[in-house]
């Protein structure tokens, strides 16, 4: 769960099943009881209706939470003048050493968090993009990219497809960044 609206599909999930009190936040649930095995059972089958899933493995869990801060991340660079670095701010998210973070998530997923985070960007190019409002030079600065060269070669070596050819092309397939 790594989007408001997937908060607020799976809030909705337990207000069907009368859990009340329970705290959704992106990435995780809290609720002030012990669920039944039956409830346990229900919400999974719930949540996987809805594309979600049970996570209790911990390491499991460590990956989704850095993927949900890695989101977050793409948003702050936009936000943000002088944004954190991408290793201060996922620690500070997760409160995890950011090495151990690193190590986890390239074990659990065979790819960098890096590596990620740039899919993330280049899926967020695309969007940007798509909007035909902004220049590459803008973009580029607002996703913080040293150079329009570099942003090309990144959208390049991911997508297969040079901006221009992105851009003439009928089928602008994009991927939601929590399904990255």
């Amino acid at each position: 769960m790594v989007c408001p609206r997937c908060v607020e599909s799976v809030s909705g999930i337990l207000a069907g099943m009368n859990i009340s009190n329970a705290e959704v936040e992106l990435g995780s649930v809290h609720v002030d009881r012990k669920l039944t095995d039956q409830e346990m059972l229900t919400l999974s089958q719930r949540l996987q209706d809805k594309g979600f899933e049970l996570i209790f493995d911990r390491e499991t869990e460590l990956v989704n939470e850095v993927k949900s801060a890695l989101i977050k991340y793409v948003d702050h660079l936009e936000k943000e003048q002088n944004p954190e670095k991408l290793s201060v701010f996922v620690s500070r998210l997760t409160n995890y050493n950011y090495s151990y973070l690193s190590k986890i998530y390239s074990e659990q997923t065979g790819e960098t968090v890096e590596t990620h985070l740039i899919k993330m960007k280049i899926e967020r190019v695309k969007e940007l993009l798509g909007f035909e409002k902004w220049t590459l030079s803008e973009i580029a600065w607002r996703l913080k990219y040293s150079s329009v060269q570099y942003l090309s070669n990144q959208f390049k070596k991911v997508t297969g497809l040079t901006v221009t050819q992105y851009r003439k092309s009928d089928q602008k397939a994009r991927q939601p960044l929590d399904q990255i």
